[in-house]
């Protein structure tokens, strides 16, 4: 089972910290950058500027370094920071990014997007073009957001339970297919051990999370860290009195829901009655 790795007091700067990281782990394994490069099938001199610095890669790179130093989802993280504007990114998204990365668990509530671990690259397409991103940055961005599904295909993975509020599932992609396609990968999804998926109804009625979408993240060491992001914020809250009221809210959101099998047949029903594409 691959080791998670441990955040560190390294440079909080993207750039730099992916270096220093993409450095260590190889330095860690005990190779060096010519021995690395052969067991890739890479030129060395591309992995030592990975490690300076001067380069960033694809996130195929980062995906790969993270297969085979048994890091799932750590370096795509830093990789998906370090190729945006650092303006961008506030400090306490930078945190998430790497606590998410080395959670054992992970409690999600969506109120109107898939979250990004169980999204399509037709989804991600469409959901990312919506905020008017284009050309070269909407590749990488799609690429980096697919990547974050590979955290939990992989051995020694997070469990991972989300609650996805109904209008997640009536807000339709515009593309038919690429909406259909979302709907068949939520089913296959839902049926993996280490995935929970409920429904929340509007028959539920008003929830003490409305309009707030919230993931909890629990760490090796057993405490758990919130992010909670609305159209206007994010914030990353670690002190444990409002992690648990936000906890106790989600508990009785889990109570409302539909139960997972229940919700697989709600899906499934959406999924009946989706429009096909004329053309095919």
């Amino acid at each position: 089972m691959p080791q998670r790795r441990t955040v560190t007091s390294r440079s909080q700067e993207p750039r730099r910290r992916f270096a220093e990281e993409v450095r260590e782990l190889r330095e860690r394994s005990g190779v060096s950058l010519r021995q690395l490069a052969e067991r890739l099938g890479w030129d060395w001199s591309t992995l030592g500027k990975l490690e300076t610095g001067h380069t960033l890669g694809s996130p195929e790179v980062a995906q790969a370094l993270d297969r085979h130093y048994g890091t799932p989802g750590l370096l795509l993280a830093l990789w998906e920071l370090a190729v945006g504007d650092p303006t961008q990114f506030k400090e306490q998204y930078r945190r998430y990014m790497l606590l998410e990365a080395e959670a054992v668990s992970l409690w999600h509530f969506g109120v109107t997007r898939v979250p990004g671990m169980l999204q399509t690259r037709g989804y991600a397409t469409e959901v990312l073009a919506a905020g008017d991103i284009r050309g070269e940055e909407l590749f990488q961005q799609v690429e980096a957001r697919l990547g974050r599904t590979e955290l939990l295909a992989r051995d020694g993975g997070p469990s991972f339970r989300t609650i996805l509020y109904e209008a997640v599932l009536r807000m339709a992609l515009r593309d038919t297919e690429a909406w259909r396609e979302q709907l068949e990968y939520l089913l296959e999804a839902a049926e993996r051990p280490n995935i929970t998926l409920q429904v929340l109804p509007f028959s539920a009625g008003p929830c003490s999370l409305d309009g707030t979408h919230v993931m909890f993240l629990r760490m090796h060491d057993g405490r758990t860290v919130a992010y909670t992001e609305t159209a206007y914020r994010g914030e990353l809250i670690e002190e444990s009195s409002s992690v648990g009221r936000l906890q106790l809210a989600y508990d009785s959101l889990r109570d409302l829901a539909l139960s997972p099998a229940e919700s697989r047949k709600f899906i499934g029903q959406m999924l009946e009655e989706a429009p096909c594409d004329p053309s095919t």
